[in-house]
């Protein structure tokens, strides 16, 4: 019941962002590339497959991010802010200086613009998350140095 929930929210985000579109647009899952995660940018097994890319005039944009246990992405922030809807696994995220939090199934996390924070999966279990975002200029996220091993696992 929970996956299709969180597929019918993806869903009428996706809708939304075309909204203002004079016609249609179908992007088929076919058309959409799967991407490893760049090794500067992630540690570990991490995969994206993208769900939808910004429609003019909206900016707004959503990927599938698979981590493998133990992998993770590099501190980073978002100008606009991010959604995450945890649709497998568990895993952790923490805000710079804060506390690290676990996440599982149908949790939804948003991430102010601006903060600069990690997620990933525990090491002993994957995770996969939708990711759900505005670009501003055309950039979703500033990227930061890698979360160390130690930080990881504090």
């Amino acid at each position: 019941m929970k996956s299709l929930q969180i597929a019918f929210a993806v869903a009428l985000i996706a809708s939304s962002a075309a909204s203002f579109a004079e016609d249609m647009v179908i992007a088929r899952s076919t058309d959409l590339p799967t991407t490893a995660g760049p090794v500067e940018r992630f540690t570990g097994a991490v995969h994206n497959d993208f769900i939808f890319k910004p429609q003019a005039p909206s900016n707004l944009s959503a990927g599938m991010v698979t981590f493998a246990p133990g992998g993770r992405s590099a501190w980073h922030s978002h100008p606009l802010g991010q959604t995450l809807v945890v649709t497998s696994g568990t895993g952790w995220v923490q805000e710079e200086g804060g506390v690290k939090h676990q996440i599982g199934i149908g949790d939804v996390v948003w991430t102010p613009p601006g903060v600069k924070h990690w997620h990933g999966a525990t090491p002993t279990s994957g995770m996969t998350h939708v990711a759900i975002q505005e670009l501003q200029a055309g950039k979703a996220a500033d990227w930061y140095e890698k979360v160390t091993d130690n930080e990881y696992l504090k």
